[in-house]
């Protein structure tokens, strides 16, 4: 049962000797009671209270990280059913299944497709997250070789525990995730996963059987457990993920307190893969195994997720500086906006697109967009000056021309009094327009 913030606090020291990083005991125990902190960080705390604290102040979804050679996978250590109420912390780990049986060539190729794959949205690089290797009747050991000769990203590998164990040895992973332990051989699986020391993977076709079966996974030795609902449909993936996390989190059910692994990649054709891998994301999805990949269908499923697990308390932000765009030269002119993201990229693309060269002056505006940040006080004259002073824009350029954002046009005059010397041009109110202005108007 969980304990109430007060309750906790009449666990701790109450010295207030703030070691812990909060400013009394009682901070820090609601943070304990909200699962935002660990019990780890109080150093007076004594014995008898972290026995009686340490159920409690366990994550209601057991964090775990796959590693493999600085590459890592997060998952678990969610607070929250829906976003809004909070946020989610681990994204949903995206990962491509090979065959054992499939070509070795057919093996390089997938593998290396994800392995290169990287895409700039907004700043932010996206990539996939690791590889899947399952056993099918053919050469194991040889596949997963195959798999490692290319990249170093984390792996699942999934089959018999006869299967598996050939192709542990040689690993040096630091955390893999082994799959699946059943009703039929979950011992093997546990004695296999504990003695490497891997996540184990425990797939049952109920959840009351999922339950049945983390009890026993866990009373042999392992900790680092994944579920995985046997269902791969939408209704039936919807109601096992809904209900395992739903009970993690509102009833403090530690049998289902685990990351989530689903499995799309069963799915009978690509397309009807895609949908399933979009709603495993939105939906609770750990860990996400697909067996296609392509630009055209990782792109869109990187940005859901990205979008999903982005903070939407904390606006996605881009470094304030000066920054170049076609290699502008110093009679170029200088564009202002905010360090919103999207705002920086929208300009930065159509200047880009146009090939005009341009300097574009990023300002402090806490990531909000420009009308969201002049409405805040966030980007006014002000801050403009001191922003162009802070990044020495005067040294870059001989002509001294400032273009403020449409929407902004009344701070024309209070930045031309700030700024003596720059002559100080309102531009078009959309992004899109910005590339027509420059042509027209700055002559």
């Amino acid at each position: 049962m969980a304990l109430s913030g007060i309750q906790i606090y009449k666990l701790l020291p109450q010295t207030n000797c703030k070691e812990c990083g909060f400013p009394t005991c009682l901070a820090f125990a609601m943070k304990l009671a909200a699962k935002q902190v660990e019990l780890s960080l109080c150093p007076t705390v004594s014995e008898e209270a972290k026995a009686q604290l340490s159920e409690a102040a366990a994550p209601p979804v057991r964090p775990i990280t796959l590693k493999s050679n600085g590459s890592e996978v997060l998952s678990g250590n969610e607070v929250a059913l829906f976003r809004h109420e909070k946020r989610f912390f681990s994204p949903t780990g995206l990962f491509l299944r090979i065959y054992d049986d499939e070509p070795v060539e057919e093996i390089r190729r997938k593998v290396t497709a994800v392995a290169n794959y990287t895409v700039d949205y907004v700043g932010i690089d996206l990539k996939w997250d690791g590889i899947a290797v399952q056993a099918r009747g053919g050469d194991f050991v040889a596949a997963v070789t195959a798999v490692r000769a290319i990249t170093h990203l984390p792996l699942i590998l999934i089959g018999e525990p006869e299967a598996l164990k050939p192709a542990l040895a040689p690993l040096d992973e630091g955390k893999l995730l082994l799959a699946f332990a059943t009703a039929g051989n979950w011992q093997a699986m546990a004695e296999l996963a504990k003695t490497r020391r891997a996540a184990l993977a425990v797939q049952a076709e109920t959840i009351d059987e999922m339950v049945e079966l983390t009890e026993k996974v866990k009373a042999a030795g392992v900790d680092d457990i994944v579920i995985c609902p046997a269902q791969r449909g939408l209704h039936g993936t919807l109601t096992a993920n809904s209900t395992a996390r739903r009970m993690a989190l509102k009833q403090t059910f530690r049998a289902l307190g685990y990351p989530i692994l689903n499995i799309p990649g069963d799915a009978p054709t690509p397309e009807v893969e895609t949908v399933w891998a979009a709603q495993a994301i939105g939906k609770y999805g750990s860990f996400v195994i697909l067996d296609h990949f392509a630009p055209e269908t990782a792109y869109p499923l990187l940005v859901l997720r990205q979008n999903i697990y982005t903070d939407p308390q904390k606006p996605i932000q881009v470094q304030p500086g000066l920054y170049e765009i076609n290699n502008p030269g110093p009679d170029d002119p200088v564009l202002v906006t905010t360090n919103f993201s999207i705002t920086y990229f929208s300009v930065k693309n159509e200047v880009e697109s146009a090939g005009l060269p341009a300097w574009l002056l990023v300002t402090e505006s806490e990531g909000m967009s420009v009308l969201t940040a002049w409405a805040a006080g966030k980007f006014d004259a002000e801050r403009i000056a001191k922003d162009v002073k802070r990044f020495n824009v005067a040294d870059r350029v001989s002509r001294k021309r400032l273009v403020l954002p449409g929407h902004t046009a009344v701070l024309s005059g209070e930045v031309e009094g700030e700024l003596p010397g720059w002559e100080v041009k309102v531009g078009p109110r959309e992004a899109v327009d910005v590339p027509k202005f420059m042509k027209q108007v700055l002559v």
